[in-house]
């Protein structure tokens, strides 16, 4: 009946895709899934979304590297973090309009939430500079994903090559594909932290 909003969903499990997109679908919302921030990406090619919910803990690129990429390349498409990433308040390196802890929120609250950022647009504020960097978090494989806020495509990169992981510190390189510049910000802590979450459903 009429226009529907369409809502992206990533996450690394099926059944949470498979759940959320039932569970959305049902409140009259279109429903595209994606398994990680790579295929979200593409989604995103094809069509764009009018809210994204994404997981943060997921292999090849992780929520916190796809929200990053969204914040700069799509400033006006809001963003629900859903993730057992945190106890209480979230980190303040998550980039995100809304956040919800894995099993401990009920869907009205979320619909709640779906609703008001669809209606009134990113909560987060505007004024962000153009250059912030995306957020590169380190799994320890040796190696770092980087993914181009102008042409989203990926790349690798050594991992000595990024520094010591200190929050504050921030990289730049140029983009193999396009060459534009990335300015990129690293931190082993998100790693660590990835390696022990417990995974829940919607």
């Amino acid at each position: 009946m009429g226009f529907k909003y369409r809502i992206l969903v990533v996450d690394d499990e099926p059944l949470i895709r498979q759940t959320s997109a039932l569970v959305l679908a049902d409140a009259g919302y279109e429903v595209r899934t994606a398994g990680d921030g790579f295929e979200a990406l593409i989604e995103m090619r094809r069509a764009l979304p009018h809210l994204i919910i994404s997981d943060l803990s997921m292999p090849n690129m992780s929520g916190f590297e796809l929200l990053s990429v969204v914040r700069r390349r799509f400033p006006h498409i809001p963003v629900i973090a859903v993730t057992g990433q945190f106890n209480g308040a979230p980190s303040s390196a998550l980039i995100a309009d809304a956040h919800f802890n894995k099993g401990h929120y009920t869907l009205e609250e979320l619909f709640a939430s779906v609703s008001r950022l669809i209606e009134n647009g990113p909560s987060r504020m505007h004024g962000e500079n153009p250059d912030s960097p995306v957020w590169v978090p380190r799994d320890g494989s040796g190696y770092v994903v980087i993914t181009c806020s102008q042409c989203l495509r990926s790349f690798s990169m050594p991992d000595k090559k990024v520094g010591d992981g200190k929050a504050t510190e921030v990289g730049e390189v140029a983009c193999e594909f396009c060459e534009a510049p990335v300015r990129f910000l690293t931190d082993q802590r998100l790693a660590k932290r990835k390696r022990g979450d417990t995974k829940s459903s919607l």
